[in-house]
């Protein structure tokens, strides 16, 4: 018997700290950097907690929309059509359908 390389997904492997791949990790950066904003009008105001509140709310959205993914849960129709993707895939889909009007998904099928 030989051996044979059986192909991967490699996708979603590159961890960063674990909990961060590279598109999570520059969607929480992005959104500290807003936040931050917000921190230096509180700063000047002194009220530096909530500041740093705002900053920190602002980077976990950031994280959900570039790490978390829709459920799929059977009891809702609309979740079994986009259960599995990522939700700033939907959020870039819907602004692109917003703009065009159309939208356009390709599914892989596999034989």
């Amino acid at each position: 018997m030989g051996t044979y390389q059986i192909p991967r997904n490699y996708r979603g492997e590159s961890r960063i700290l674990y909990i961060f791949t590279v598109k999570s990790l520059i969607t929480t950066a992005v959104g500290a950097m807003i936040g931050s904003i917000f921190f230096l009008i509180f700063k000047s105001i002194n009220m530096n907690a909530i500041g740093i509140g705002i900053m920190a709310f602002f980077a976990l959205v950031g994280f959900a929309l570039g790490a978390l993914k829709v459920p799929t849960i059977v009891m809702f129709p609309i979740t079994k059509r986009i259960g599995g993707e990522p939700i700033g895939e939907i959020i870039m889909r819907y602004m692109k359908f917003k703009k065009n009007k159309k939208i356009y998904t390709y599914t892989k099928e596999e034989k």
